[in-house]
């Protein structure tokens, strides 16, 4: 097995994920220990090293062509994901220093001296570090919003469209629907996050396609009132076509229907103010406490 590969295996083994097994991220720590394809695997070096002398080395060695402004590519899908598993380290210079460097760590240079990928040879430094694909897990997990929805706590995935979201099931529903139980919400990552089956049947709903679901749907069981909510960042705010959409699918549904589109702030609003259908309602987030009405007899009720 020849050395890009068997660095690429190394990898694999120290749970590195994928996207730093390629070969920018192989020939980078073949380029910090100073190993050509001639060299044995004993005299792996960990001297402090630029980039441009990283990009020298493995243009020399290894049959490749990087030119001098793929730096910037080094560093950000290679060392610094290096550096959070504890593969390499910086000098702690600024980072616009000339004297900026990069060496592999002691732990990481006694593997890679023996390179004998077993259980028993990464233990120790498996034991000491977490592996990236924990650390990015964990990350992810730390980023998510939770969210209560009928008293079970869900998390969103991150984004704007879903923080809006957050803010209708918290902050519009106990103003504006009060008492009422969520039937249906989306989610940017996960799109069916929670759907309440069993009472959207019961309501009347034909649910064939997730794309023709608002957003979110609550639904009032004292007034038999049912909001239809959109959840608009980018695109999708209640126009005639989704009225229309929406209707068809609840065309056996005889509760009242309220369709509402919801913004972050009145910025966004004003952006989509003209494609609004009339007879609907607009909820802002940064405005939490009033509704804008869009014509009709009533302040808020069912079409």
């Amino acid at each position: 097995m020849d050395k890009i590969a068997k660095i690429r295996q190394l990898l694999e083994c120290l749970e590195l994920p994928k996207r730093q097994q390629t070969d920018i991220c192989v020939l980078t720590i073949l380029g910090l220990a100073n190993l050509s394809k001639s060299s044995k695997w004993k005299d792996a070096t960990n001297e402090w090293h630029r980039i441009h002398d990283i990009i020298s080395f493995v243009n020399r060695n290894y049959d490749v062509n990087y030119a001098e402004n793929s730096r910037e590519t080094f560093r950000k899908q290679a060392l610094h994901h290096f550096r959070l598993a504890a593969i390499v380290e910086d000098n702690s210079k600024p980072t616009n220093s000339p004297n900026y460097r990069w060496r592999l760590t002691q732990e990481f240079l006694d593997i890679l001296r023996i390179i004998n990928i077993s259980k028993t040879t990464l233990v120790s430094f498996k034991k000491n570090h977490k592996s990236l694909r924990e650390l990015y897990a964990s990350k992810k997990a730390m980023e998510k919003m939770p969210v209560k929805i009928n008293g079970v706590d869900f998390m969103f995935s991150t984004g704007k469209h879903n923080q809006l979201q957050k803010a209708i099931i918290e902050e519009f529903a106990p103003r504006f629907a009060s008492n009422a139980e969520c039937l249906y919400v989306g989610d940017t990552v996960k799109k069916d996050l929670f759907r309440y089956d069993e009472k959207l049947l019961e309501l009347g709903f034909t649910i064939t396609l997730h794309d023709k679901m608002p957003d979110i749907v609550l639904y009032c069981a004292d007034k038999d009132w049912l909001f239809f909510i959109e959840a608009v960042t980018s695109v999708g705010p209640i126009d005639p076509k989704r009225i229309q959409e929406i209707s068809e699918m609840t065309k056996d549904v005889t509760a009242g229907k309220i369709f509402v589109t919801a913004f972050l702030d009145f910025n966004t609003y004003k952006k989509f103010s003209s494609e609004l259908a009339w007879e609907t309602e607009v909820w802002l987030a940064d405005m939490p406490d009033h509704m804008i009405h869009l014509n009709g007899e009533k302040f808020l009720g069912p079409r």
